[in-house]
């Protein structure tokens, strides 16, 4: 199988420990974020990476040369992160994984590695990892399922009250639902030009449209975004 990681940002809200460092290179007690998800992913069912790179994007290459030669890994540079979202490196990835099952991460993500046994294992081919434990915050990228569990709703702008959960930046996609799911940017990338919101605009869209994605609860496992100074704070009293 294949993963879709993005790295491209220039995590300002970091600075100024992001000032020479892209922030998936940031360490967490001796090892950095890509580290942990590498290893996570690597030790599992993951074949090859297709790692979305810009902000520093020299240094991320220099990292898997020297830490994991042995792996197989596609490098995808997006040339205009500063101007861009998540949603057009996503795009940037059509070539590598169009039509094809694949896992998508977003870059910034502190997470157990049974989390990817969850999405894997779950019967519906197509799943969201999603977190319900502790509270759902305004900036939080919020989901409102249906009561068979399917994804009827994410976004940022839901009502916290609303969302059964958050959603934390990690998804498995079917062969059909990659096919649907870059159609529907090819649609917004290059008719739209929307290149500057976030990649589950497209999962609503064809969402709304009959495509399914089942919301698994991750439960107590441990994972969190690292967007701020005070969750690596958080991070460093994670057990794994």
């Amino acid at each position: 199988m294949k993963a879709v990681i993005l790295v491209a940002g220039i995590a300002s809200r970091l600075r100024p420990l992001t000032d020479n460092t892209p922030k998936c290179l940031l360490e967490i007690r001796g090892k950095s974020i890509l580290s942990r998800m590498v290893e996570n992913l690597s030790n599992m069912v993951v074949t090859e990476f297709i790692v979305v790179t810009g902000y520093l994007k020299e240094q991320i290459l220099s990292f898997f040369k020297s830490q994991y030669p042995q792996l197989k890994a596609t490098f995808i540079n997006n040339e205009v992160y500063e101007t861009t979202n998540n949603i057009y490196s996503l795009w940037l990835a059509k070539e590598a994984v169009d039509g094809q099952e694949f896992l998508l991460l977003d870059g910034d993500i502190l997470f157990e590695r049974n989390i990817i046994d969850l999405l894997i294992n779950h019967p519906s081919p197509s799943t969201l990892a999603l977190r319900s434990n502790g509270s759902v915050e305004k900036e939080d990228m919020k989901v409102f399922t249906d009561a068979d569990g399917f994804v009827k709703e994410i976004n940022k702008t839901m009502n916290p009250a609303k969302a059964n959960g958050e959603s934390i930046g990690i998804e498995l996609f079917s062969a059909e639902f990659s096919k649907t799911l870059f159609a529907e940017l090819q649609v917004m990338m290059e008719k739209e030009s929307k290149v500057d919101v976030w990649y589950e605009e497209a999962f609503q869209r064809i969402i709304d449209a009959g495509s399914k994605i089942a919301a698994v609860n991750v439960g107590d496992l441990q994972c969190m975004e690292l967007d701020t100074v005070e969750d690596f704070r958080q991070a460093e009293q994670f057990s794994f």
